[in-house]
Parts: structure tokens; sequence; C-alpha cells
């Protein structure tokens, strides 16, 4: 068929099945690139939804075209061009999107939604754009998480409220925030000058960090792991690696989300209840993640503007090649977390040295470092600190100090697998009334 011939009748079943095909991935890519040309995510949400419409009313008509990706561009394109006429503000847009005519930013081959392409035209991927949008510095830390599920990973709003565990109402009402400061702001829905793509990597990687890390141990509800999360955020940082795939620091992410994950299956047991690393059965890690996340994390790795998600992915690539907890390259991954201090000096980082400097040298050593921290406000609220000090003690034979550690770690905020987790390690009479 030539790209001017139209293609003949289809039956409903042929078209349920075309626009099944329009997965989320590829809303997500259309949506992307209507909000980057229109700077609107309201029209764009709007505009691609009328030409999935129109879909479902012309296709059975004219045939399902050989592109529908490029058939829904064009055709929500015109329907966004529309509502700016009827708005009146058609003049004032097309100054801000440098539209001369109403076609001509349309490459000839797509002068028509009912033509179809037959030279392997693709759309292309706008998402980077709308990944920098929505990880812009102006938006607070919370609306980005809500925009980057929305319109990154294309999740509902039923699913975002889910993921985020607040009211469906509670995050249509974020979301529609979050939106009106986008275009009151005017939030560009492009890639930002070259000065200014570090920071706003960095927020974008954030996001992503942040979200699989509530999943990988969540903060609170009744589960220890939200599989959801871990599997959306993993899923963003794909994306993002294949935008961008000479960035080490996004590498970097990739590759310590994917050997995090490869331990997924060992991580808790039959009943939920969590299984430290120390005792995790290794044969049910994923061999084939782990491949992945190693060759990502030597790329990383060995990238002149490798950083603090490189060297993350460096320590759990050590502790992947380890075949036994006892095994483990203890001392490298101290090592690791002094380089990985100069990147990011703060607690966390100071609480996971202090625990691999104890594994390596000893649990007394251990022991004084982490004692050293016990002045950081933020630390004190973190519950696995407290646990570390539990283990640690423990180990040195002071069962006392360590079950008030248990209590301290018990008495923060956490899951309730965690918390009967955290019950069990303590003596049995201390959990009895007097």
């Amino acid at each position: 068929m030539s790209e001017n011939e139209q293609p003949g009748p289809a039956a409903f079943d042929e078209v349920r099945r075309a626009l099944a095909a329009v997965d989320r991935d590829t809303r997500t890519r259309l949506l992307a690139t209507l909000a980057r040309r229109f700077g609107d995510l309201d029209l764009a949400e709007d505009a691609l939804q009328e030409a999935l419409a129109q879909a479902v009313s012309t296709w059975p008509a004219t045939g399902v075209p050989q592109i529908p990706e490029a058939w829904l561009t064009i055709t929500a394109t015109r329907k966004a061009l529309d509502v700016i006429r009827r708005e009146n503000t058609l003049a004032q847009k097309l100054a801000q999107l440098h539209i001369e005519t109403d076609r001509a930013p349309l490459a000839s081959s797509y002068a028509d939604p009912a033509e179809t392409l037959s030279d392997g035209t693709t759309i292309p991927d706008d998402r980077l754009a709308m990944i920098f949008a929505c990880a812009h510095p102006v938006l607070r830390a919370e609306d980005r998480v809500a925009l980057m599920l929305r319109f990154v990973a294309g999740l509902s709003v039923d699913e975002v409220a889910h993921a985020l565990l607040v009211p469906k109402t509670t995050m249509q009402q974020r979301i529609v925030r979050a939106k009106k400061r986008v275009a009151t702001l005017g939030v560009p829905f492009g890639v930002p000058p070259p000065d200014a793509v570090p920071e706003r990597l960095a927020g974008a990687l954030r996001v992503v960090y942040l979200l699989y890390s509530e999943g990988f141990s969540r903060s609170t509800g009744s589960t220890h792991i939200r599989d959801d999360l871990t599997e959306e955020a993993i899923r963003l940082a794909r994306l993002l690696h294949r935008l961008l795939p000479g960035r080490a620091e996004v590498t970097g992410l990739l590759a310590l989300l994917v050997l995090t994950e490869a331990r997924r299956r060992a991580r808790v047991d039959d009943a939920g209840a969590p299984i430290p690393l120390a005792d995790q059965d290794r044969s049910l890690w994923d061999a084939a993640l782990i491949a992945e996340g190693t060759l990502l994390a030597e790329a990383a790795a060995a990238a002149p503007d490798a950083a603090g998600y490189a060297i993350q992915a460096a320590i759990a690539a050590v502790h992947a090649e380890a075949g036994t907890f006892d095994a483990t390259d203890w001392a490298q991954i101290a090592v690791l977390y002094r380089l990985l201090e100069a990147h990011d000096d703060g607690p966390v980082v100071r609480l996971g040295r202090a625990v691999a400097v104890g594994r390596a040298y000893g649990p007394a050593k251990g022991l004084r470092l982490l004692e050293g921290l016990s002045g950081d406000a933020a630390l004190s609220r973190y519950r696995p600190y407290h646990v570390a000090l539990a283990l640690t003690r423990t180990e040195l034979g002071d069962a006392r100090r360590a079950a008030d550690d248990y209590r301290r770690a018990l008495a923060l905020p956490g899951n309730a697998a965690e918390d009967a987790f955290l019950a069990d390690s303590l003596p049995h009479d201390d959990l009895c009334p007097e």
C-alpha cells in the first residue's frame, strides 16, 4: 500500500485490538509530544482523549492506519488547535509555539490523519522533556512525584493515589494544583540548556530513587514491600537510561535498582516477614538481573562523570557477587562508602560506612562509629540506625542495650511486617507486662 492509499474498512475487533495496542507506554509518548508542543498538560490530555474517541468512530469506516501513533498525534494536534481557536488565543499561542500555519510543523508525509506512513518514520520521544518539566525545582517534592507517576509513568489518578497512599480526592487536588503551578510559572516542556541539565536531572533521578525506596521498604502499611512502586521506579529508570544512555548517574541509578531488585524473592518469607541480608537464600537471587546490573554498574563506574548513584551501584554489585554473606568484601564496601561521602556526606551514607567498617574490621570498631552518630537528629528518627545499633550490640553480647535499641526502633514509624520482625527480635520477657 502506498502512502496515499486509504486502508479499507476494519472490523470492530480489529479496531479494538489496534486501540488496545496503544498501551500506557505509547500514550505517555503521545502526551509528552503534545505537552511539549503546546505547553499545556490539560490541553494535551483533553486532545489525546478526543483523538482516541475519534479513532473509535473513524477507524471502522476508514481502516486502521498503518502507524496508529502517527494518526493519533496528528488528530490530537488538530483537536488542540481547534480548542485554541475557540478560546480566541490563537495568536498568542502561535507566537509562543512558533507555529506559522496550522499544518506547517507537521512533516509532509503527515498531511492527513487518514494517510499512513510506510517509510518507517517514527514519532519522536518527547518524554525526556516531560521528565524535566515534572522534576522542575519550582514544584514541591510531593508534586514532582505525583506528576512523574501520572504523566511519565502513565498511571491513572486512582493508581497514583494508591501508590502514594492518599485519598483519590486529595491526589486529584494535588495534581490540579501542580498543573496550575506549571502553567502559571511557565515551566517549559523541553530539555533545559546544558548548564541547567545536571541540577534538573538530579531532581528527576531523586524522584525515581525515592519511589523505589518507598516500594523497597514501606514507610507505613501492612506489608514490607510494594512491588508496584518498585516496578514503576525501574520502568522510569529504564526510560531515562534509554533517553540519556551516556549519563553515568542515569546508568548508575538503573544499575542500583536492578541489582537491588535481583534480591526481591529472598527478601521476605512466605508470610511477608522481612529476611535480613545475612539470612537470605541467595539461590533465589535473580541471576539475569544481577548480570544486567553488574554490566551497567561497570559502565557507570568507568564513566568520567561517575558520582553518587554510580558508587551506590558499585556497592550493590559487591553484594551481588558474594556467594555468601560471610564472603562479602566488606572492606571494599567500606572504601566505596568513603568515596560516596565525597558526593553525599549525609547521615545515611555515614551510617552505611559505619556498618561496613563493623563488618570488615569487627563490631567493636563499627559500634564506635555508630555511637559517634548518636547526636544526629535525622538518624535519631531513622529506624535502620537503631536496628544497626541493636544488631551490633547483640554481636558484642550486650543484650540489654540491644533491646533498648530495638524498642527505640519500634517506636518510630514503619510498616507492620517490619514491626513484627523487630518485636520478635526482642527477648520474650521484654514484651510481657510486669
